[in-house]
């Protein structure tokens, strides 16, 4: 069952294997809690969150598309969920830019959300050390409104494509597009006032 995928599971599933779901979420728990977490802004949010998910997924499965793939489904239904959470909350959360993000595949690069989004950061030769860069990055994300950032983590970090993020977001796709260009370019205007206010003076 392990080497099946995501969407001959959800069909098992559907046809009455309980454990068939049982699979996909061992399979999405890892991932997806990281995901949520960096959401949220805490573990046991992001735990809360991800029951709420797998139980929308559970309330939702006759809607699926089958011809469809399982993944972005799942992902962008635990985003929504993560921002409910979030307005429920009046809470925002943080985000640890520094983390590592595998963009793809066995072998592929590590990187970070700064380095997929071409924003200079301060090498570690600069004035500022890591941990005081990671702070005054996340700052300048906290400062994104809630749906800037739902953009950056499914495009960026979980490299959903846009016209997948329009469809289960109910957004269109030059939305879609538009909100992700005005989060770059905002985290980008945002970190050069931190980074200029951090910097030296001569």
């Amino acid at each position: 069952m392990d080497q099946e995928s995501d969407e001959v599971l959800f069909e098992r599933y559907r046809g009455g294997d309980r454990g068939a779901f049982r699979t996909i979420i061992e399979r999405h728990q890892p991932e997806l809690l990281r995901f949520l977490t960096r959401l949220v802004g805490d573990q046991a949010g992001a735990e809360d969150v991800f029951q709420e998910a797998f139980l929308q997924v559970h309330l939702s499965a006759d809607t699926f598309d089958a011809t469809r793939r399982f993944r972005p489904w799942l992902f962008t239904i635990a985003a929504n969920k993560a921002r409910d959470y979030l307005r429920r909350k009046g809470r925002r959360r943080t985000l640890e830019l520094s983390a590592p993000v595998d963009r793809g595949g066995e072998g592929g690069d590590a990187g970070s959300f700064i380095d997929l989004m071409e924003v200079r950061v301060p090498s570690p030769s600069d004035a500022l050390d890591r941990d005081e860069t990671n702070r005054q990055v996340q700052k300048a994300l906290d400062e994104l409104p809630l749906i800037l950032r739902e953009i950056l983590l499914l495009a960026y970090f979980q490299r959903i494509s846009y016209a997948q993020i329009s469809d289960e977001l109910g957004i269109p796709l030059g939305t879609v597009k538009s909100r992700l260009h005005a989060a770059v370019a905002a985290f980008a205007k945002k970190w050069k006032v931190i980074d200029e206010q951090q910097r030296p003076k001569p």
